[in-house]
């Protein structure tokens, strides 16, 4: 076939390899990484865990095996799968040999309460559902909590897993394009009702980029990334995908792990860990741990996020790392997530800044016209790039109105300096990062508002030791001789909201600012109990 050929859009037809289907030489996704992987180094570990090893050959197999029992079930390319499960390689397993099949993958928060789960199976359409002992039991309260019992097909990671795997089996090939959508992560947002951010293969190839820019050269010491961040978050996400591309090993952590700095460490020096993120509390309880810089611990990229660190922590882990790379990632799931990094020389210089963007984002500051600001005055971060997500799943509207000038409008509201570094002074979105998890104060205010003793609410963040920060709910009482308690508001919401979104600190008041035609001043809110 000659070149006037192709150039008018004629098929062509390549001679299959036994096996192999033509398109698994070219596509550019994680699926197609695995299969490659596996063929050229089979025995190669890929990924660690609690559990044990699991190789490039034999991770193959178990997507091959999952993906060929998804098929049986009847799951079709487009079809929504959901996750509810803790960190576990089986749940890796699971998110590949999704996509492998050309459907969906839709991880959930493992701290949903069963209301929660029951609007994603709703909003989602999901056709099935991996969970694990966890999850089936939220799954199980689903019908109890007034909800519908969810109509899926159920499959648990310990009781239907090991079987599929032991009976094994090849998927019918799947030609699946870049282009298309490869999971849905919902997300917390400016309405009550999370928001599905749909991320196509590219967007979820993009995060490539900060990650091999934050790398250092390699050295006799394997690539090894810890992962100790929940697989349904997209900060874990963001570090899965590039694994695939490059061959580095994962090592996922358990749970307790965070709360066990010694296992932690022990786990860094057994597994010999070359990078990670954290956030900034736990690299500064990891940094004070006595006798951490005589130990074998062989980091070289230490990744942070999702909440300020202090010129104390920064210093702390130069000076306990001297060897090893610094950066700062900041980012939301709408952009696949990372948009801008704060690199070592410039972590404690540029105290306070999230940094510059990461090629290729393009990043512009505007304000309520679009306009751009000037150097120094104050306005809405915008974005374009290969990372910007495909939409919001079954949500036009939001997705126009985040998106009706090409740009991304992405809510937080920065300053740059004279040389570009970004700092954040607000955010529009009035997202509270607990844990460095997000969550929307509108949803848990109108959690809150349903209380019968509670006439009208709003919620803030405000700074808390261990979590970075806290919700904190106003509460205007219907009757003011009665007002609810702290405790009776987490009562309520125990069956409502996952128990990280829920207030640990309660006002009373006997009315909440409003301007004249009736809208919440929230900023008079935050300034007087943000605090």
């Amino acid at each position: 076939m000659c070149s006037d050929d192709l150039q008018k859009g004629a098929t062509v037809t390549i001679p299959a390899v036994p096996n192999r289907q033509p398109f698994l030489s070219r596509r550019f996704h994680w699926m197609n990484m695995l299969e490659l992987h596996a063929i050229d180094r089979p025995e190669e570990v890929i990924i660690t865990s609690d559990a044990g090893h699991v190789t490039w050959g034999e991770l193959r197999a178990q997507v091959q095996a999952l993906a060929a029992d998804l098929q049986r079930r009847g799951v079709q390319p487009g079809d929504r799968v959901l996750i509810l499960a803790l960190n576990r390689a089986e749940y890796i397993a699971a998110m590949v040999a999704i996509n492998t099949i050309g459907a969906i993958t839709v991880p959930l928060n493992i701290r949903s309460v069963p209301r929660e789960v029951a609007y994603f199976i709703e909003d989602s359409g999901a056709r099935a559902m991996f969970v694990d002992g966890f999850g089936a039991k939220t799954v199980a309260g689903i019908g109890a909590d007034g909800g519908a019992a969810p109509g899926i097909d159920i499959i648990s990671f310990d009781e239907d897993v090991p079987g599929i795997l032991a009976a094994g089996g090849e998927a019918e090939p799947v030609d699946v394009d870049e282009n298309s959508i490869a999971m849905i992560m919902y997300t917390s947002g400016t309405t009550a009702a999370p928001k599905g951010v749909m991320l196509s293969y590219l967007n979820l190839a993009s995060q490539m980029i900060p990650i091999l820019r934050s790398a250092q050269p390699p050295t006799e010491v394997p690539e090894a990334n810890l992962v100790v961040v929940p697989l349904f978050h997209i900060a874990a996400v963001g570090f899965l995908t590039p694994a695939f591309f490059t061959g580095m090993r994962i090592v996922l952590a358990p749970p307790q792990v965070l709360t066990n700095i010694p296992a932690l460490a022990d786990m860094i020096e057994r597994e010999q860990v070359t990078s990670m993120f954290l956030v900034p509390t736990i690299w500064q309880a990891l940094c004070s741990l006595p006798g951490i810089k005589e130990r074998d611990l062989p980091l070289k990229t230490l990744s942070w996020g999702a909440s300020p660190a202090s010129k104390q922590t920064l210093q702390l882990m130069a000076d306990t790392f001297p060897n090893a790379t610094i950066s700062a990632a900041f980012g939301q799931t709408e952009m696949s997530p990372v948009t801008a990094q704060l690199h070592d020389h410039d972590s404690i210089r540029k105290m306070g800044s999230i940094g510059k963007a990461v090629g290729p984002v393009a990043v512009r500051v505007v304000n309520a016209e679009g306009d751009d600001v000037a150097e120094g005055e104050m306005g809405e971060v915008v974005y374009r790039g290969p990372g910007l997500m495909a939409g919001y799943w079954n949500k036009e509207a939001e997705t126009e109105a985040a998106t009706h000038d090409g740009w991304f409008h992405s809510g937080d509201l920065v300053k740059r300096d004279e040389e570009g570094f970004m700092y954040v002074v607000d955010r529009a979105k009035d997202l509270i990062i607990s844990g460095g998890e997000n969550i929307s104060s509108i949803e848990v205010e109108h959690a809150v508002a349903a209380h019968p003793k509670v006439a009208d609410a709003s919620v803030v963040g405000a700074p808390d030791e261990k979590w970075v920060e806290t919700p904190v709910a106003i509460v205007v009482p219907a009757d003011p001789a009665d007002p609810p308690t702290l405790e009776e508001i987490q009562d309520f919401l125990s069956d409502r909201l996952a128990s990280f979104k829920k207030p640990t600190r309660l006002e009373v008041v006997p009315e909440l600012p409003r301007n004249a035609s009736g809208k919440l001043l929230k900023h008079k809110l935050r300034d007087e109990y943000g605090k």
